[in-house]
């Protein structure tokens, strides 16, 4: 019988646990979960361990979490490993030449997007602000650039047009997850044929700023629509109401009034009770959901008992 595929993970956040625990539970050898440090979080700022140690605890894994990947004790534990496959998902750090040459089947990524478009970093929030229709996971064997490696799967979604990045996250996290089993199948029974990238075909998907969600009101309905739900949960979007934030979090478009087609964008325009329809530069905005800079998130039917806007009012 042929010894099993050992296994070294490497993950920090929530997007990378489906895919620990799938491992966890497919009975391979995983040999040691490595992540992030302790960081301190929340207005507390206590220091918090990061999903993945939370989860590779809970399952009884060997965790180191190093400050560094040249860290010589770091290197030589996993020299001593000599695990087959290192298996990266949102680890967070760049993996030196000498990690990548370690294992015997070399190191596999599970990617957030159908690569080689939406490289990067967040490559989900990207896809619904972008307003795709698809995305998907990928496994690639890395190299030393980023997100350049070769394609070894992919498994595709739609995008719902009510899906925001959080839910979004969460369904790609469970393919990632599925994905990366059949990969490690295929890989040990030589199934497996990776395919070049075409850097012609890459995009990029930068890291996110608050700044980012500051609501343009002069795009297009729908752009405005793919913003919101694209920063959910985090940055969020904002708008301001004088020098107040309002912070959106949830908003539809609208067929235009022909009554309303001349408003300028960003003026509150007449609706029925309980509603906030915003002009923007094609077409409308109606807000479902908001928070002003001292309350808490409310439905806009809540938020107008007590802080009415009247038509005319200018956002910005």
């Amino acid at each position: 019988m042929n010894k099993p595929i050992d296994i070294v993970f490497m993950g920090t956040p929530d997007f990378a646990v489906p895919a620990l625990k799938k491992l966890g539970g497919s009975g391979r050898s995983v040999s040691l979960v490595v992540t992030q440090p302790d960081r301190p979080k929340g207005r507390g700022r206590k220091v918090q361990p990061p999903p993945v140690k939370k989860a590779a605890l809970t399952l009884g894994y060997d965790v180191s979490q190093p400050g560094s990947m040249r860290e010589p004790a770091f290197l030589d534990r996993l020299a001593g490993i000599r695990p087959d496959i290192i298996v990266v998902i949102a680890y967070g750090r760049i993996l030196p030449k000498s990690l990548l040459d370690l294992p015997r089947f070399g190191c596999i990524n599970i990617h957030g997007s159908l690569l080689p478009r939406y490289r990067g970093p967040a490559p989900i929030q990207w896809a619904v602000i972008n307003g795709e229709t698809e995305t998907g996971v990928t496994a690639m064997q890395m190299n030393e650039g980023l997100d350049t490696g070769d394609i070894l799967l992919t498994a595709k979604t739609p995008i719902l047009p009510d899906d925001t990045a959080g839910t979004l996250h969460d369904r790609l996290a469970e393919m990632g997850a599925t994905l990366l089993l059949e990969t490690i199948d295929r890989i040990e029974t030589g199934r497996i044929r990776p395919v070049p990238q075409d850097p012609d075909l890459a995009t990029y998907a930068p890291l996110l700023r608050k700044t980012d969600g500051h609501i343009d009101w002069s795009r297009d309905a729908e752009a405005i629509d793919h913003l919101v739900r694209g920063m959910d949960p985090w940055p969020g979007t904002f708008t301001f109401l004088e020098d107040k934030r309002l912070k959106i979090f949830k908003v539809r478009t609208v067929p235009n009034d022909p009554s309303d087609s001349g408003a300028a964008p960003g003026t509150v325009i007449r609706s029925f009770p309980g509603e906030l329809r915003v002009a923007a530069g094609s077409g409308v905005i109606s807000v479902l959901e908001l928070q002003g800079a001292s309350g808490k998130r409310l439905t806009v039917q809540d938020f107008l008992r007590g802080c009415p806007i009247r038509p005319g009012t200018i956002l910005t």
